[in-house]
């Protein structure tokens, strides 16, 4: 399975293309800069030091996370037939962590401002990998389709 095919039009090509370039490097460089240096990465995010004290080694578990969930981003691009599984697992993480910052402003432990705030480094990449696997699933249908 290759990235082009005539199921999918140059524009589709590139979107998918620019996602997984953004959820694998920023997810493999956020979770490297979080192993690095923990105390920078904690200073230096917005909004990082209002969700409690340092603790490097949560940071450092996150970041080994966040590490993983890259480079099965960039897996599932370069080794197509395991593509639904790495982008699925990922984004599932991805997603349970977005649900529950929208779950803090609605209980009230963060205000809604938090919401743009966390937006890019949050929410895009679990809408990122929503996207990604629902068209890694159509892209693996519509092959299995024209091999028949």
């Amino acid at each position: 399975m290759t990235m082009t095919s005539t199921t999918d039009s140059r524009a589709v090509s590139a979107a998918v293309i620019a996602m997984v370039a953004f959820n694998g490097a920023f997810l493999s460089l956020n979770g490297l800069f979080m192993l690095i240096n923990p105390l920078a990465w904690y200073e230096l995010v917005p909004g990082v030091t209002d969700t409690g004290f340092f603790n490097q080694h949560f940071v450092r578990d996150i970041g080994m996370i966040q590490l993983f969930l890259g480079v099965a981003f960039i897996l599932g691009f370069v080794i197509p037939e395991r593509r639904i599984g790495l982008w699925a697992a990922a984004t599932l993480w991805l997603s349970a962590h977005a649900l529950f910052h929208f779950w803090e402003v609605a209980v009230g432990i963060c205000a809604p401002s938090v919401i743009p705030r966390d937006f890019p480094a949050v929410t895009m990449p679990a809408l990122f990998g929503i996207l990604l696997t629902l068209w890694a699933i159509r892209r693996s249908r519509a092959d299995k389709l024209a091999a028949a």
